[in-house]
């Protein structure tokens, strides 16, 4: 099967297309091609990549964003390099799709009544959700009735217990649908599965903080490959400091600013989602490789920015490790965990007291999928790369052919 995977993220798109056999879990999905946007401003920067390791790249001024990913996809067939013959080739689309709400856990076939279900949670994650069914429109367009499929990055965590997933307001608000979801379920499961594989430790259920550190970033506890707690809730906004997201501050300071500022829930919104996080604090920019570039500048407020950060995924990780009543790995993924040597090095300097310790050497210039951490490291340190398309290609391939669960990629 040829299983193209759309992932749309807040600051952008990915899209890969992958050669699934019978047996993918032994013989793990192949990525065939892949395409990348990222969204900045008015322009986008397009990178389209084939199996062969050919590569292009492209600055585009946006007019339509929905005819970029078009012309993004389209390139698979009629680019310089195509892979497939035609749209007809592929046999199925995979979606990652942030926000399950309280109807769906599993993966699911697209129909009109789960597009319907998707759309009324669409105020949950407005950087999400609008993106996510835009793809599933446009793959509707290109390949007519090809099977899709929803893959819930909440899913993964709606077993975590209930002490950890309501609210402490009234209890109607958890009989409304309103409690902690939790995010970056697909890539957080993967990594914990991962991880057990790399240390090779299948006595007793490992106890993993799992750091997905990108645009978005959300820290999860996970034992016995399940999820104990998340530093994400209701929606994508909770927990650490992000991109332009601002994460968990006082819920006083909303109703200050309507009071006081005379703000409305949209401006409120823009606020939080888009004008915080690295880029309210720097002034400059919510891109981690931004803020590092102006600290070396000697800019104060990407400084700030860059410790605020840090001070918040630290006291994540401790957090996440007495969920857990201890910890035997801690993982770094996503854009910043994966690249950032910087970050992994200011947030492990202030975790000796969980016995967690790098070796800087290794640290500096790590490949990924390995240990970072020091001899003397009680904590196993590893950096793993971020497989959530791949994991949605299995799923894909699952749901359409067995009601068993897709095993994790290699």
């Amino acid at each position: 099967m040829k299983i193209l995977v759309l992932n749309s993220g807040s600051s952008s798109q990915k899209a890969r297309i992958y050669y699934v056999t019978d047996s993918p879990a032994v013989h793990p999905p192949r990525c065939m091609w892949e395409g990348r946007i990222e969204w900045k401003g008015d322009t986008a920067s397009v990178s389209v990549k084939s199996a062969g390791g050919i590569a292009h790249k492209t600055e585009v001024t946006i007019t339509s964003r929905e005819q970029i990913v078009r012309d993004l996809l389209s390139n698979s067939w009629s680019g310089d390099n195509p892979i497939i013959a035609s749209p007809s080739d592929i046999d199925a689309v995979g979606h990652r799709v942030v926000h399950g709400g309280p109807h769906f856990e599993d993966p699911v076939l697209i129909t009109p009544e789960v597009r319907q279900a998707m759309a009324s949670v669409s105020a949950f994650a407005p950087l999400h959700i609008d993106a996510e069914l835009g793809g599933v429109r446009i793959a509707e367009n290109l390949f007519g009735s090809v099977p899709q499929v929803a893959v819930f990055d909440t899913g993964f965590h709606r077993q975590m217990p209930l002490s950890a997933a309501i609210y402490p307001g009234p209890y109607e608000w958890f009989e409304r649908g309103i409690r902690r979801y939790g995010f970056h379920g697909i890539n957080h499961r993967y990594c914990a599965e991962r991880a057990a594989q790399l240390v090779g430790d299948d006595e007793d259920p490992l106890k993993v903080v799992s750091c997905h550190l990108g645009n978005g970033c959300s820290v999860a506890a996970v034992q016995g490959m399940r999820s104990v707690d998340t530093t994400m809730g209701f929606t994508p906004l909770d927990g650490l400091m992000m991109g332009t997201r601002c994460g968990s501050i006082d819920p006083g300071i909303l109703t200050f600013l309507m009071r006081d500022a005379r703000m409305d829930a949209n401006e409120i919104d823009a606020e939080l989602n888009h004008k915080s996080g690295l880029l309210g604090i720097s002034g400059i920019s919510g891109d981690m490789r931004d803020i590092l570039a102006a600290i070396q500048h000697g800019h104060k407020r990407a400084k700030l920015a860059f410790d605020i950060y840090v001070h918040r995924v630290r006291a994540a990780i401790a957090a996440m490790t007495a969920a857990l009543g201890g910890i035997d790995v801690l993982v770094f993924t996503a854009g910043v965990g994966e690249n950032s040597a910087e970050v992994r090095t200011a947030v492990c300097d202030g975790l000796e007291f969980l016995g967690i310790r790098l070796d800087a050497v290794i640290n500096k210039c790590p490949m990924l999928d390995t240990d970072v951490s020091s001899v003397s490291s009680r904590v196993r340190v590893l950096v793993i790369r971020a497989e959530e398309d791949c994991a949605i290609a299995k799923e894909c391939w699952a749901i359409l052919h067995t009601s068993q669960p897709a095993a994790v990629c290699n």
